[in-house]
């Protein structure tokens, strides 16, 4: 017979057994949990891997990973071919530098910094590469950082862009030669239409000066006819020019003193105001508001979007011009009381020859450049233009630049 007082004993020590063996058990489990895990991650991996692969191998665009200093470390055959090789292994492990035009070195060492130092996660130039034979073209880089290994690389995008280049100079040659004859014809017309202002003049003091003779009516409105002709034409011609030179000039600004600016600027304006009994107001800020303008070009503005107002705004209206700080930065208005603008005129009221462009109250031309030429040297002045307008209600057109000293980044001329 069995000792009964052993039982306790070896009861206890089976539940340690027991414990040890379910204890074996779960830490097997845990085991093959990680690695099954592992081995559906590797899986993933491959698969992505392969996904990859696939992409970069077969992509139409040029693509490589370069390392931070810029280094190629994997090139796809539409790169090497685009760079005018037949293996890979003639790019992979050399600098990019190599293979870059002479003058655009540059681009390279901007992207460089762009990635790796400011740490931007993408970045974009065009820039010139030398292919094998010493031939270069022109090609589209978009470089995206990347983690790897505890490092970071960049996955880099290359587009042939030779043929847009080409067709781009070729339309800009165009467009200066016909910006070119344009400002020559202009140019050589002013002399005969003074001429033939000039021969009026003349004219009318001739028959003035005959003693008993009267003036026939008719004749009196004819050579007002032709006045009227001459000054059109001289207006439009002086616009034309003024287009080509804003064009072909950069543009150089100073600080300014906006407040006396203003001030200045209405007094211009203000016999053709009386004549037409319309007020000129100035809503002002207390402080004096500072932008950096060329006064000469900004003064333009002014003087087309008054000149507008003064077209529009019946007898007994009001013009004026406010300057306020908004959100951090220098916001004018010119603000009438007229006729107002219908919305469908909205659209297309800054663009060159704007089809849409009426007559004043009184009869008075427009060129279809007035509005064009300050939207120009707004956005020369680094600004933004635009309006608020309703029939019969009035419009306000809006101009807003940076202030001095926070000019946008590539704004300065």
């Amino acid at each position: 017979m069995s000792d009964i007082s052993s039982l306790p004993a070896n009861s206890d020590l089976l539940e340690v057994e027991i414990r040890a063996l379910r204890e074996e058990v779960r830490q097997l489990r845990a085991r093959q949990g990680e690695a099954s895990e592992q081995r559906l991650h590797k899986e993933h991996y491959e698969q992505s891997q392969a996904r990859f692969r696939t992409v970069f191998e077969n992509s139409p665009l040029g693509q490589k990973i370069i390392t931070p200093d810029l280094t190629m470390r994997q090139v796809n055959p539409s790169f090497v071919a685009m760079m005018g090789y037949t293996r890979p292994d003639e790019l992979i492990g050399r600098k990019i530098l190599d293979f870059s035009h002479a003058h655009f070195k540059e681009d390279w060492r901007v992207l460089q910094k762009r990635l790796w130092e400011h740490k931007m996660p993408y970045f974009s130039l065009e820039t010139c590469l030398v292919r094998a034979d010493g031939s270069s073209f022109w090609c589209q880089v978009t470089s995206v950082l990347f983690p790897d290994n505890g490092g970071e690389l960049g996955y880099t995008i290359l587009e042939d862009i030779s043929e847009r280049k080409r067709l781009e100079a070729k339309l800009k040659r165009v467009y200066d030669a016909q910006e070119t004859i344009l400002q020559l014809t202009t140019h050589d017309l002013k002399a005969p239409i003074a001429q033939i202002e000039l021969l009026v003049d003349l004219l009318q003091r001739e028959l003035a000066g005959r003693d008993g003779d009267a003036v026939p009516p008719e004749m009196v409105h004819y050579f007002h006819l032709i006045q009227r002709a001459c000054g059109i034409a001289n207006t439009l011609m002086e616009d034309v020019l003024y287009i080509g030179e804003l064009d072909a000039n950069e543009l150089q600004k100073s600080p300014a003193d906006l407040n006396a600016f203003l001030t200045a600027q209405l007094e211009v304006h203000r016999l053709a105001a009386q004549k037409k009994g319309v007020e000129l107001a100035l809503d002002l800020p207390a402080e004096a508001l500072h932008a950096p303008i060329h006064a000469e070009k900004f003064g333009r503005v002014l003087d087309n979007l008054l000149s507008n107002a003064l077209k529009f705004t019946p007898a007994g209206g009001c013009i004026t011009i406010g300057l306020q700080e908004y959100n951090g930065h220098t916001r004018l208005k010119v603000q009438d009381t007229g006729i107002g603008i219908p919305g469908k005129l909205h659209t297309n009221l800054f663009d060159k020859f704007n089809p849409s462009r009426r007559a004043g109250l009184q009869g008075e031309t427009t060129t279809g450049l007035g509005l064009f030429i300050a939207r120009q040297i707004v956005e020369l002045h680094g600004g933004h233009i635009w309006l608020e307008s309703r029939e019969q209600e009035g419009s306000t057109f809006f101009i807003e630049l940076e202030k001095e000293g926070t000019e946008a980044p590539g704004n300065q001329a």
